[in-house]
C-alpha cells in the first residue's frame, strides 16, 4: 500500500474539525437548530435521548466505514477517519472542556448564519485538503458505485429526509432558520473550496493577436494559449487569445488589450479553481479529479 499522507493536510482537517465543531455545539447545540445527514441525526439522538454527539458521530459512522472501505483510495480513507475521530474529539472538548456562553435563542437568525459560517468553513477546510467526516458522504459514494445515483442527489435526499426527521424536536421557525444556517453553510463550502483559485478567463479576438499576446507575456508575466477559430459570418480565419489572470490583474489586461486594438472583441468568464504555472501546484488539488496511482506514473 503506497500512502502519501501530506502533514499540512492532516493539520488543516484537525484545524476545520475543530471549527465544524465549535459551531455545532454553540451555535447549533445550544440553539436547538437542525443539520444534515449524520450530525443531524446525531442531534436528534442529542435531543431526544440525552445521547452525546461525539459518541453517536462515531456509532452511526463505524459501519458506514465498512461499507466505504473500497470506494475510497488508502490515503483519502485515512483523511476520512482522522476527520471523523477528531470532529468527535472536539465536539467533547466544546462541551465539556472549553466552554462559551453563545446562547442566541433571542435572534436565530443571527444563530444560524454563525452555524452557517463555522459548520461550512470547517467542511470546507476539510474538503480541501482530501479528508470527510464520513456519514453522508460515503453513503453518496457507495450509491454512485452500486447504483449509479449521482452523489449531489443523494446527499441532497439525505440532508431534507433528516431535517424533516428533525421536526420531532423544532417547531417550523427553527426550521426555517435551520435552512438558512444550511444555505449559507453550502455557500461557505464553495467560497473555501473554489475562493483561493478564483480568476478570470479572458477570450481575446483581435486583427492584432500576436501584439496583444507579446505584451501579455512582457508585461504581466502571463502565458496565452493561440486558438485557432473562423469567423460564422466573415467565413475569416483569426487566431484567438486564451489567458487566465487573477481578480486583481484583469483591470491592467483590459487597458492593455484597448492600447493595441480598440476594437478588439472581449468576454470574461469566472474561473473557480486554477492550478498549475503562475498560479498555484499543489498535487493535492489534482486528487479531486485524478487518483493517486495516475499521478505517480509520471
Amino acid at each position: 500500500m503506497n500512502l502519501q499522507l501530506k502533514t499540512k493536510n492532516i493539520l488543516f482537517i484537525l484545524a476545520g474539525a475543530a471549527i465544524y465543531a465549535f459551531g455545532l455545539v454553540n451555535f447549533n447545540m445550544k440553539n436547538q437548530l437542525a443539520e444534515g445527514g449524520v450530525t443531524g441525526v446525531t442531534l436528534i439522538l442529542y435531543n431526544l435521548f440525552s445521547i452525546d454527539p461525539g459518541i453517536s458521530n462515531i456509532v452511526l459512522n463505524l459501519p458506514l466505514f465498512l461499507a466505504g472501505w473500497k470506494f475510497f483510495r488508502r490515503d483519502e480513507f485515512i483523511y476520512t477517519l482522522i476527520g471523523t475521530f477528531s470532529l468527535s474529539f472536539f465536539l467533547f472538548v466544546f462541551q465539556y472542556w472549553i466552554t462559551f456562553d453563545f446562547s442566541l435563542k433571542h435572534d436565530l437568525f443571527l444563530a444560524a448564519l454563525f452555524a452557517g459560517a463555522f459548520i461550512g468553513g470547517g467542511l470546507g477546510i476539510i474538503f480541501r485538503y482530501g479528508g470527510t467526516t464520513g456519514g453522508s458522504d460515503i453513503v453518496a459514494r457507495v450509491t454512485h458505485k452500486k447504483f449509479g445515483w449521482t452523489m449531489s442527489k443523494t446527499m441532497l435526499v439525505i440532508d431534507v429526509s433528516v431535517i424533516i426527521l428533525s421536526l420531532i424536536y423544532l417547531d417550523y421557525r427553527q426550521m426555517m432558520y435551520t435552512l438558512v444556517g444550511v444555505f449559507v453553510g453550502a455557500r461557505m463550502i464553495d467560497v473555501i473550496q473554489r475562493g483561493a483559485y478564483a480568476g478570470k478567463a479572458m477570450l481575446i479576438f483581435s486583427r492584432k493577436s500576436d501584439d496583444i499576446a507579446g505584451k501579455i507575456i512582457s508585461q504581466l508575466n502571463r502565458s496565452v494559449t493561440l486558438l485557432y477559430g473562423k469567423g460564422g459570418y466573415t467565413r475569416q480565419h483569426i487566431r484567438v487569445l486564451y489567458c487566465v489572470v487573477s481578480r486583481n490583474e484583469v483591470f491592467r489586461l483590459k487597458n492593455l488589450i484597448l492600447e493595441v486594438d480598440p476594437d478588439a472583441f472581449v468576454t470574461i468568464n469566472d474561473v473557480h479553481e486554477v492550478f498549475g504555472e503562475g498560479f498555484t501546484l499543489d498535487k493535492s488539488n489534482l486528487d479531486q479529479f485524478l487518483g493517486k496511482d495516475e499521478l505517480n506514473k509520471d
